[in-house]
């Protein structure tokens, strides 16, 4: 009975001291962090589908008919602007060659014997040895001889380069393809399908489309102001989702809309020296198409949606209390909400604590991140100086207040 006594007798002086201390739990307002807002300059950054293009396609067509003899480029290579790519059957053009030769030859000398004649008539028509009227006619037939020389030699010319074409040569530099005819097919002039087609794969092109609607839009927020025109700069991600490493340009938009899909081309442009793009590869182009000088930039902790899907933000009130208010944020920007609509500058938007805060509720507000300072509980402090406890800290009141009840006992 005395112990059983002794021990109720500890256990009643230890339950005041916690008493008054308070214990650990939460009193009063519950405390927030915050960050102040103010108006910065956010690009309006834009992802859209784009298509690879190559900078130049040539699709090698001959130009003369005639039989494929001999192929001389290695499939999938690059070949240089004017390197001769197939050699057609050049026996008949030869032979067209040389009689147009032969034509001009004769041609030649019949003009300077009508000529030398013209010469000897001259004198006697001015002698009226023979009328004027054969001196006109010896004169026009000397004409009509250098005529005939002339359309002859453009007949040499057009025989040569017919000739010339039984070589067919590489119009531009770039990578070839596989050839779609092989030796001893007989090739036209007029043929729907190609040899071979080269394609310049560095630089490159790709074609972005953009929606009408979303162009206007950007057109009718830079015309109200406080968005400027972006950098025409452009980042890719290809198909696998990785990096393309390098950045392009903007070239030009088009000035017509696509009556089938409602888009708009713009066509940018990159430098491919490894040959990664190719043509008809899917990529996404990210850029900046304009610089909105007038957003706020709210950490996406600060930032809830309603069942409706509206963006909702708490800001720090008069007299400290918490004001729930309605903000347009329709992209991020890293780890943050670029919000357009609903925020003042030098607001106080809360971004810790959000879980249990309710609209109009007492709050203490402190900075974001701010250290929140650990004191011991007034209760304990007292226990710990009566038990000779660590003058600070909660650890030091314990250890006093232990060490107190081990003397009682």
């Amino acid at each position: 009975m005395l112990a059983a006594s002794l021990l109720a007798s500890c256990g009643g002086t230890q339950d005041p001291a916690q008493k008054k201390g308070g214990g650990r739990g939460p009193s009063g307002p519950a405390q927030v962090g915050y960050v102040v807002v103010q108006p910065t300059s956010v690009p309006v950054t834009t992802e859209l589908a784009g298509r690879v293009t190559a900078f130049q396609m040539s699709e090698v067509r001959p130009q003369v008919a005639g039989i494929l003899q001999k192929r001389f480029f290695t499939e999938g290579s690059i070949v240089k602007a004017g390197q001769t790519l197939y050699q057609i059957d050049p026996s008949i053009y030869q032979a067209q060659a040389a009689q147009a030769q032969a034509n001009l030859q004769s041609a030649q000398a019949n003009a300077n014997a009508a000529r030398i004649r013209a010469q000897r008539y001259r004198p006697l028509a001015e002698m009226e040895a023979v009328s004027q009227q054969e001196y006109t006619d010896v004169a026009a037939q000397a004409q009509q001889a250098n005529a005939a020389v002339a359309q002859n030699n453009a007949a040499v010319q057009t025989a040569r380069i017919n000739l010339r074409f039984t070589k067919v040569p590489a119009p531009i530099t770039g990578r070839i393809g596989r050839s779609l005819v092989t030796e001893g097919a007989l090739v036209t002039t007029n043929q729907a399908d190609p040899l071979a087609v080269i394609q310049r794969l560095d630089p490159i092109f790709v074609d972005i489309q953009q929606s009408s609607a979303a162009m206007l839009a950007l057109r009718k927020a830079m015309a109200k102001g406080g968005t400027i025109p972006g950098s025409a700069s452009v980042r890719l991600v290809l198909e696998d989702g990785s990096d393309f490493g390098r950045t392009g340009t903007v070239q030009f938009s088009e000035v017509v809309v696509n009556q089938n899909t409602g888009t708009v081309t713009l066509r940018a442009r990159f430098d491919n020296p490894e040959g990664l793009l190719l043509p008809g590869m899917f990529v996404r182009a990210q850029f900046a198409q304009a610089i909105d000088t007038e957003a706020f930039l709210v950490p996406q902790a600060g930032v809830s949606r309603d069942p409706k899907g509206a963006a909702t933000v708490y800001i720090v009130g008069p007299g400290n209390r918490a004001v729930a208010r309605t903000v347009v944020a329709e992209r991020t920007q890293g780890a943050y909400w670029v919000v357009t609509q609903g925020l003042a500058p030098g607001d106080k938007v809360i971004v810790q604590g959000t879980a249990n805060l309710r609209p109009d509720a007492e709050i203490r507000p402190v900075p974001a991140s701010a250290p929140q300072k650990i004191q011991a509980p007034k209760g304990g402090g007292q226990a710990a100086t009566q038990g000779g406890g660590g003058p600070r800290g909660s650890g030091g009141g314990a250890a006093g207040g232990n060490a107190g009840q081990s003397k009682s006992n």
